[in-house]
């Protein structure tokens, strides 16, 4: 088995809201590669290595996914609930990232199983402290379940 490299899914499918959430990385000083998927079919095809992303590097399994919810094809919660029902992803740090607002919506998150719902600020100043604060605690602090390979 090769060496865990942590890397960040993002799961976005606004090309503004990406390029917002590099710069806060980057601001952030966040510097773990970054991959970005920019609806659920995709997102799940680079997770479990089929379709489009068959010859992706397994190795390369997110130390934490960034995901929105207003997402073409799949929603983010059709993606999280296969996430969570999969040996390889279910118990991978999922944090919803999104504009919603909507009460259902939080509760759905969590009852599938999403660790944290953050909506996106705004303001990218505020934007980036959450960012900062996303990355300093699951990049740095958390210790993330062991990953298996099959």
């Amino acid at each position: 088995m090769k060496q865990h490299e942590p890397v960040i899914l993002l799961v976005e499918d606004n090309p503004d809201d990406e390029e917002l959430t590099r710069l806060a990385l980057t601001e952030s000083n966040i510097a773990n590669r970054l991959y970005v998927v920019s609806d659920g079919q995709e997102a799940l095809d680079w997770l479990f290595c089929q379709g489009q992303h068959a010859g992706r590097e397994p190795c390369h399994i997110p130390s934490m996914v960034l995901l929105d919810l207003k997402l073409p094809k799949l929603d983010g919660l059709e993606v999280l609930k296969a996430m969570r029902a999969d040996e390889r992803t279910k118990r991978m740090p999922v944090v919803i990232l999104t504009s919603s607002r909507e009460e259902r919506d939080i509760l759905e998150g969590y009852n599938l199983g999403a660790n944290s719902y953050i909506q996106k600020p705004v303001d990218f100043e505020q934007f980036t402290h959450a960012i900062r604060q996303l990355g300093i605690y699951w990049m740095v602090l958390n210790e993330a379940p062991p990953h298996f390979q099959k």
